[in-house]
């Protein structure tokens, strides 16, 4: 059934280099949008919902091209307020072999930074939705963006609308501390997050798991723990990555329930087209099973098939449906489907 979702965030212009270049070096550059709740917004338009992105763009032609990309995924752009002077760039070094993909960012004064809460009307915006999501991106722009964050999770618990939060940290926006001071007043608003261990000790400073437990033991141990500190939090999830080269991965979903921690199987990604947006496309399997009130089985296992996928095409989105993720899973890998 179609459910209304809004997600709240920057979408930015990315321009990346063609593999086996250095950015310092090209001459040509791939040009798409993305930005972390946008991919999710378009991920959950593709499985059937009703989505709805409130952002600000540049008047202009880059702005233009934003709506054009979000509207050409099915994603309601009503939202999406014009104002400010640019909008958000960055590059993408594409690695490969043991050289690790490295991102550059350009989005300083960007026209999101400028967003204010007067400039939203949040009783209209959550009017009739079922979910509300944003990450830690959106928190590390500015105050002003983390006080309207924190203000738009309280308005969406005070309406009963289910509240997701990715973490999302980035090193190259701001601090460990910096994030932590941010992050932890929203954690009581929070239904849906998504953390993983390094998230547990560094940005809220749980003891470290003994070293003699396994990966998910260890993971189970830290989720334990936030469930205490906030009980309110009902799902928990996040992917266990191994990165083996720049183009081959292994990747295996977790999410966590009521003290029990479900596992998908493990993908062995070969061969990574694009590996930027495979934490988005596996937000958004999380978020539609569990809106659609699926069983906690099939949901980790639909959301890391959905992330699986994303690794093999171009472009910061997943232009998957839930039908074709779903016969990826039952057709298994590299067959020819007639």
């Amino acid at each position: 059934m179609m459910k209304k979702i809004v997600t709240l965030g920057e979408i930015m212009l990315r321009l990346s280099t063609h593999a086996g270049e250095r950015l310092w070096q090209s001459d040509q550059l791939t040009m798409h949008y993305g930005g972390g709740e946008a991919n999710v917004g378009i991920s959950l338009s593709h499985f059937g919902h009703d989505v709805y992105f409130v952002s600000k763009v540049p008047d202009n032609a880059l702005g233009r091209g934003v709506n054009r990309h979000l509207q050409s995924h099915g994603v309601h752009t009503n939202y999406l307020l014009t104002g400010g002077e640019r909008l958000g760039t960055y590059y993408l070094e594409s690695g490969v072999g043991e050289r690790s993909t490295k991102v550059t960012y350009d989005r300083k004064y960007s026209s999101f930074s400028t967003l204010k809460m007067e400039d939203l009307n949040l009783e209209e915006i959550f009017h009739d939705a079922t979910l509300f999501h944003v990450s830690g991106i959106t928190l590390a722009l500015s105050p002003t963006l983390r006080e309207l964050t924190l203000l738009a999770l309280k308005k969406a618990k005070e309406k009963g609308i289910k509240t997701s939060f990715d973490f999302n940290y980035r090193a190259t926006l701001w601090s460990q501390k910096e994030a932590s001071q941010a992050i932890k007043p929203l954690l009581p608003y929070l239904d849906i997050c998504f953390c993983g261990e390094l998230d547990a000790i560094h940005l809220l400073s749980i003891e470290e798991a003994e070293d003699s437990l396994s990966e998910t033991e260890r993971l189970e141990y830290y989720y334990d723990k936030i469930k205490e500190m906030y009980p309110n939090i009902q799902y928990m999830s996040s992917t266990f990555r191994h990165v083996i080269s720049a183009s081959v991965n292994t990747l295996q979903g977790n999410l966590y329930v009521d003290g029990n921690l479900y596992q998908s199987k493990v993908h062995h990604i070969d061969q990574i087209v694009d590996r930027v947006g495979g934490g988005d496309a596996f937000a958004a399997g999380v978020l539609h099973g569990i809106v659609n009130q699926s069983s906690l089985q099939q949901i980790i296992s639909f959301a890391t098939a959905a992330s699986a996928l994303k690794h093999t095409v171009h472009g910061d989105c997943n232009a998957f449906s839930e039908k074709e993720i779903l016969e990826f899973i039952d057709n298994g890998i590299g067959k020819i489907v007639r």
